[in-house]
């Protein structure tokens, strides 16, 4: 048998080296800390005194790199000054609109009503409480518009929630004109209402969007500047609604009354709602005091690895 000759040994030992080495690299780049980097991502970059030799030849550091996990993406929360900022205003609608003088009177009569239909009693609730695409999971901000002419009032809110209750929400409105296209239900004075539901096209804006028209026929609104009545009559609210996600955030509005609803100030509200929400800047970071930065770069916080005696001898051999 023909016997190696002294380089292609060589060779077999240098390669049989790299190969521990990429081995020992390995082992090291999953025996961090655990610690995330306080931004909400779980990648660990610190690296004990232990594992500096290992790590500080290039073969280690390519596995290090090879090896490490993409960072997290962390979604954006909205705080409430932020919410304020995506609120629509007067401006976005027209001269005709006002802030509101408060709830609209005929909310009572006509959309407070009790049905043994599940989906169509959680509408009711939903449009009677504000809160059809479910709880806020955050930040949460309302405005409310009344156009007197018309008898109609606008409210827009903006809040953040959790993105799969939200999606959740809004797959569940899309049935609603099939589900409760007509219902009746039962209001606090006893009286029976008929309900109808009806899609609502809405403009292409922002990740997904629904929109209902909802009317609500027989309650008496005993409301005299909006009946001109002194004892209350029969009353048709038309009510639009429009939602709208952006991100883990979204709008929603209602507009209408007693003497319909303009379906134009609806898509105009979410129009510009969408692009007010889109268009949030970021909230601050807080910065770190000078004085206070100083005083942690005296104690040595923060770079106590590039100090040590293993860190020293590594950066030499780089």
């Amino acid at each position: 048998m023909t016997r190696p000759s002294r380089r292609t040994a060589r060779v077999l030992a240098s390669a049989l080296a790299a190969a521990a080495l990429l081995t020992t690299a390995a082992c090291s780049s999953g025996g961090g800390t655990g610690k995330g980097d306080g931004n909400g991502n779980g990648n660990s970059d610190a690296v004990g005194a232990g594992d500096a030799a290992a790590s500080a030849s290039p073969l280690a550091r390519k596995a290090r790199a090879a090896s490490a996990s993409p960072s997290v993406t962390v979604a954006r929360t909205l705080t409430e000054t932020q919410a304020k900022t995506a609120l629509i205003t007067r401006e976005d609608l027209g001269e005709e609109w006002v802030g509101t003088q408060g709830a609209a009177t005929w909310r009572d009569a006509l959309l407070k009503g009790k049905t043994d239909v599940a989906d169509c009693r959680r509408l009711l609730d939903g449009l009677y409480t504000e809160e059809l695409l479910g709880e806020p999971a955050g930040a949460r901000a309302v405005v409310g518009f009344d156009d007197a002419a018309a008898g109609a009032q606008l409210r827009h809110q903006v809040a953040a929630y959790d993105r799969a209750a939200l999606d959740r929400s809004l797959a569940w409105l899309k049935t609603l004109p099939s589900t409760c296209a007509e219902f009746t239900a039962t209001n606090a004075g006893g009286e029976q209402l008929t309900v109808q539901v009806a899609d609502l096209p809405l403009p292409d804006a922002g990740a997904a969007r629904e929109g209902l028209r909802v009317t609500v026929t027989g309650g008496t609104v005993t409301d005299r500047a909006l009946t001109g009545e002194p004892d209350g009559v029969p009353a048709t609210l038309t009510l639009d609604f429009a939602a709208v996600r952006v991100g883990d955030n979204a709008l929603s509005l209602t507009n209408g009354g007693l003497t319909g609803a303009d379906d134009d100030y609806t898509r105009q509200a979410a129009q510009f709602g969408t692009e007010r929400l889109r268009e949030v800047p970021e909230a601050p970071k807080a910065r770190e005091a000078p004085k206070a930065r100083e005083a942690r770069e005296a104690r040595g916080e923060g770079n106590r690895a590039a100090k040590s005696p293993a860190a020293r001898s590594s950066a030499k051999q780089d």
